[in-house]
């Protein structure tokens, strides 16, 4: 299928979340690369940038971390604050609605992580822009799309591309984004490329392909 150009746009990620395929994208488990790489952190403050409904913030959450969460769609930012609820970790979220694009936090943060989030931006101008809210001596780890040129069902992993691939602006190598983070600055210990094979709420099994990246900040 040819590839369908998306905005990324405000319209663009309400749309989405009005749609058919918002049920599903918020039953999402938390990105296993975020339980396996942060999983041994000592808990601070975080931001997750582009939060979607929020499954890996509440996950950080309950797991002691204190974390502001930013997304563009209030409707993905209802369905995070009632999971959050459900989760009794209400107290240890702050759920910001922001266009990650122009926004910019008060604070710098001890860990700063995006899975697949896509603002109306480059994509690599996007992890410019989050590296340098992490405060020396913090964490920076993404997840995003692997740039092959086939992604498999968005639906399935939670901000919803459907059928249609996303631009090659909106993925990465692990090569392109570790060579934006300068090595006087950043001690990257995770830059790996790999495929998971999910399954999705009809069954169906797809597989996805990562970037993961991490990388922490020198004091």
């Amino acid at each position: 299928m040819a590839e369908q150009p998306h905005s990324f746009d405000k319209t663009y990620w309400d749309d989405i979340w009005h749609g058919d395929r918002a049920m599903a994208m918020a039953a999402g488990q938390p990105n296993p690369h975020l339980i396996r790489e942060i999983g041994d952190l000592a808990p601070g403050t975080a931001l997750d940038a582009g939060c979607g409904a929020g499954t890996e913030a509440i996950w950080l959450a309950a797991h002691g971390w204190e974390v502001t969460a930013a997304d563009i769609s209030a409707d993905a930012l209802a369905r995070a604050t009632e999971k959050a609820a459900e989760a009794v970790v209400s107290d240890r979220v702050r759920w910001v609605e922001a266009d990650l694009s122009t926004w910019e936090p008060d604070a710098r943060y001890d860990l700063v992580t995006t899975h697949y989030a896509h603002p109306a931006m480059p994509q690599l101008e996007f992890y410019d822009r989050i590296a340098s809210w992490v405060a020396p001596g913090g964490t920076l780890f993404i997840v995003g799309h692997l740039h092959r040129g086939s992604h498999g069902d968005g639906s399935a992993h939670g901000h919803g591309h459907g059928d249609h691939l996303p631009p090659a602006s909106a993925s990465a190598t692990a090569g392109a984004i570790t060579a934006r983070l300068d090595p006087a600055s950043w001690d990257v210990s995770t830059a790996h490329e790999s495929q998971r094979t999910v399954v999705g709420p009809d069954g169906k099994e797809s597989t996805i392909h990562d970037v993961v990246v991490k990388a922490a900040l020198h004091q």
